[in-house]
Order: C-alpha cells, then structure tokens, then sequence
C-alpha cells in the first residue's frame, strides 16, 4: 500500500486494544485472518498522513467517507490478535472535543462550521444504526494521559533508542487481565483517599472501555510520535508508568508526603512536553 508522503507526523499517544480473532463475528474474522497473513500493512503514521491529506481539498474531508479496513497486528502466545484502526468512528469521536483543543478562529479555518454539522448529522445517523460501537485506540495528543499508566506497569516497559532509518520506540504492553485489576485497585485507593475529581472520572472512564473487550485481549500503551518531541535522555530515563505506581501504594499506606513527590515527578516531566505545543 503506497504511502501518502514520508513526512512524520508526530504529537499523539495511543492505547490500544488487540482482541484475539476468536472474538471477532464473521465475515470480520475472516477479513482479518486474510488481512494478518498480509506483508504490507500500513502504520499508524500511514493513518495519520492519509487524515491530513483529507484536509487539504476544499472543503476538507472532516471524516473518512468509508470505514477503514486496516488494522494493527500482534501474535500473542501463538494467538494473532487484532487492533482495528476504526479511523472513521475516531474521528467523528474526535470533532466532538475539537472545539476544547483549537481557538473559534483557528478551527472554522480548518474545518468551517458547515463541514463539521454535516459530520455531526453523519455520526448522529450512524450512531442510531450501530448504537453498541466503541474504538480499539484511544488517541491523546501533546500528553500521555496519567490515567493510562495505571494500567501498566515498569516491567513491561519496551525502549528501543532506534536508529538512523528507524524512530525510537516506548511503550508498554499487559494482558487485559491485568490491566482491568491494576484499575480496580486503583480506584479502590483513590476512592478512599481523593475526592471524586477528573483523575478517578478517567479511570472510570477507561475501566468501562476495557470491560468492552475480549477478557484475552492484550492492552498497549504507546508513546507514538511523542518520541519525535521528546530527546532521547527524557525517553530513557522515563518511568512514569512507576511514579505513578509509586503515588497510587503511598497513598494506599497513607504517606501523602510520598505520593505528592511521585506527582511532582510527573507534572514537571510531561509539562515539558505540552510547553511545546505552544512553543512555536
């Protein structure tokens, strides 16, 4: 499959589901089965590019006029399991929250008013018709949101440093298993020592996506093309899936002072991040 440009297209975190084809009604089974046997299968730079060359016609294409049939690929223990990209449902998803992202001016220029109802009134329709959808990947931009980390843990942290032709790579992958427990513990603690705040909303709202998929699914946090505005010493030296482990056990043991250190940690690591998003 040809690539739109060469172009890397950085500033956005991913979570991801693969589910285990078993899961999967036919023909979607099927299609996947055929579709993971494939050679060339796109990246998630691929979606990216293909999303901002729908911007550039006028008017711009706000959503994908079809429903992608790409996805992301992982053998697990022998099972091969299956990541949907599911592009057009994100993006309908993601116009909703646009206006909290980009200033009234900035974002009629990018996509005028007249193109974003029309794509209200398309997801509106095929929401009546398919009521129970919900997408495989969850995507954040200029962050990885802290709610995320709760689900992983250190150990399965994966850092390749990269090279020349190839990016780095941080992420972390965990059984579905886990990552469900690793929520209700959490919220267990958080429960018992904050009051309700957008923290605990997110875990909530997380945990509820999880309980969606297949209990052998397996869960990947993924730095994406983060790794493009962060420099290699902050990749290496980041742990912030174990700071936020370490916040959530002291205030499980009632050490406040410990928790707020293991906060500030992350604070001052990922507002270097965001300070970017501004910088220019």
């Amino acid at each position: 499959m040809p690539k739109v440009s060469s172009v890397v297209v950085p500033y956005a975190a991913y979570l991801r589901v693969y589910e285990p084809l078993g899961a999967f009604p036919e023909p979607e089974r099927g299609h996947w089965a055929r579709y993971a046997r494939r050679p060339d299968r796109p990246s998630y730079q691929d979606e990216l590019r293909r999303s901002l060359a729908d911007l550039v016609p006028t008017p711009p294409v706000a959503v994908p006029v079809q429903e992608s049939g790409d996805a992301f690929v992982l053998e697990v223990d022998g099972v091969v399991c299956v990541c949907p990209w599911r592009t057009r449902l994100r993006g309908w998803q993601a116009l909703e929250g646009l206006g909290d992202e980009l200033p009234p001016p900035v974002l009629d220029a990018v996509l005028p008013p007249v193109v974003r109802r029309q794509a209200a009134l398309d997801y509106e329709r095929w929401l009546a018709r398919n009521p129970d959808a919900r997408p495989w990947i969850r995507t954040a931009t200029w962050q990885v949101p802290l709610n995320w980390f709760v689900l992983v843990a250190d150990e399965e942290r994966q850092y390749d440093k990269g090279t020349a032709e190839a990016p780095p790579v941080l992420r972390y992958r965990t059984p579905m298993v886990q990552a469900r427990r690793r929520v209700a513990r959490a919220l267990r603690t958080l429960r018992d020592t904050m009051e309700e705040g957008p923290l605990i909303d997110g875990l909530v709202d997380v945990g509820r996506w999880l309980e969606e998929f297949h209990p052998r699914s397996l869960v990947e946090l993924d730095y994406g093309g983060l790794v493009h505005v962060m420099s290699a010493g902050a990749l290496e030296d980041d742990h912030s899936a174990a700071d936020v482990a370490e916040g959530v056990e002291a205030l499980r043991q009632g050490d406040g002072a410990a928790a707020g250190e293991a906060y500030a940690r992350l604070v001052e690591r990922w507002r270097a991040v965001r300070d970017r998003r501004s910088a220019n």
